[in-house]
């Protein structure tokens, strides 16, 4: 996947400047898709050149007009013959998985500090999500069915949440070979 679609989705979500969009990239999309502030407003200018959005100037007062993109027709179709396009399964690759075997090594009890920060880490990000979930899905203000891209969104945000859980059960794991491994020295 190429940022540009990361942004097609994320403007056919909603419309917005490129202040906003960064804010979701940092909020949600950035979970599985990261980009910087200057990467996404770098492409959208391309995006912008190659006809992929529409931008229109807002005006605001005591500031200056802001740009917000939309996603043009023919960025319809970009997405459209992107999502009918076959992808590879994605490799895992995890440097700290890399670390954990080459602990045999070294002092497996070394690593114990930065497993545990890589637990409290996905700990708050499963928070976030769960907390995520509850306002923006199936809380009590959430009115009547989701419509297809409610169901869409929280799909994904429920393949984060199970991520998120198996990696805490997975570090539960690691932890516990290593202070046995640390024990037994």
């Amino acid at each position: 996947m190429a940022l540009e679609h990361a942004i097609l989705v994320s403007l056919l979500e909603k419309p917005g400047s490129g202040y906003e969009l960064a804010r979701r990239f940092e909020r949600s999309i950035g979970y599985f898709w990261t980009a910087t502030h200057q990467q996404i407003y770098r492409v959208l200018k391309r995006m912008e050149g190659d006809g992929w959005i529409d931008v229109r100037e807002v005006p605001q007062q005591a500031r200056p007009d802001k740009k917000e993109y939309s996603v043009a027709e023919f960025g319809r179709g970009v997405l459209s013959q992107w999502l009918h396009e076959p992808i590879q399964p994605e490799s895992v690759r995890h440097d700290l998985a890399v670390k954990i075997r080459g602990a045999a090594f070294d002092d497996p009890a070394a690593l114990i500090r930065e497993v545990e920060r890589h637990h409290q880490a996905h700990s708050e990000r499963l928070a976030h999500y769960l907390a995520g979930e509850l306002r923006d899905f199936t809380g009590p203000e959430v009115v009547g069915p989701l419509d297809a891209g409610e169901e869409l969104q929280h799909v994904v945000l429920r393949g984060g949440i199970a991520y998120e859980r198996m990696m805490l059960a997975w570090l539960d794991d690691v932890l516990a070979t290593l202070h046995r491994i640390a024990a037994g020295r």
